[in-house]
């Protein structure tokens, strides 16, 4: 059984993988940037190989105070944010109109030995096509999802493919910058990916046991 991290960019790719260097069983790639694209480059790399689980991981932007710059986040859910219709009465999720799925739920129990081995804090990570980049629409995603830790563009993707060949799903992010008012000197990326790396070295025990399951 072989593990597939897929993160967005290679710099996401490179801090994972350092992490990993002497464990077997886990492939990382570099999928690409949004939930088409991670879709189908995970999608892609699991028609090619089995897997027995897949991780989305990468930086993200944090909920405040919930998820500070430099902590981790362990997906308990996987939801697209933005996938719906704008109506006169607000937001409404595909769910709502009849169809399609928004929602995806990771292995609880490795949900908890991630959180565990990690020290990261579990709840919902919000897939996004648009970055969130306003107080307002902060506080509207907030206030829709009220466990949110992190917002992040793979996420959703990356679990869809997952499904689609019936293998779970964990999502992992670093948190490099707020979410709300778009202010690059604010972000950490190099502290972000830097715990990346350091909460996939302690992640990797509990993959290599997951590996073996």
């Amino acid at each position: 059984m072989r593990i597939l991290v897929a993160t967005a960019v290679p710099v996401e790719r490179d801090a994972v993988a350092r992490a990993l260097t002497g464990t077997t069983g886990i492939e990382v790639i570099a999928a690409g940037v949004g939930p088409a694209r991670a879709a189908a480059a995970t999608a892609t790399a699991l028609a090619a190989a089995p897997r027995g689980l897949v991780v989305s991981a990468g930086i993200a932007g944090g909920f405040q105070p919930d998820a500070p710059v430099g902590s981790l986040v362990v997906a308990d859910e996987i939801t697209a944010a933005d996938l719906g219709a704008e109506t006169a009465e607000g937001f409404l999720p595909v769910t709502e109109l009849g169809f399609g799925t928004v929602t995806h739920r990771p292995p609880e129990s490795l949900v908890r030995e991630a959180v565990a081995a990690t020290g990261a804090r579990a709840g919902a990570v919000l897939t996004v096509s648009t970055v969130t980049g306003t107080a307002t629409r902060a506080a509207l995603l907030k206030d829709r999802h009220p466990t949110a830790l992190a917002e992040a563009m793979e996420g959703f993707g990356v679990a869809e493919a997952a499904a689609l060949h019936g293998v779970p799903v964990l999502e992992i992010r670093a948190v490099s910058n707020p979410v709300g008012p778009r202010d690059r000197a604010a972000w950490r990326i190099g502290d972000a990916l830097q715990a990346l790396t350091d909460g996939f070295g302690k992640l990797a025990p509990v993959l290599e046991s997951w590996n073996t399951v």
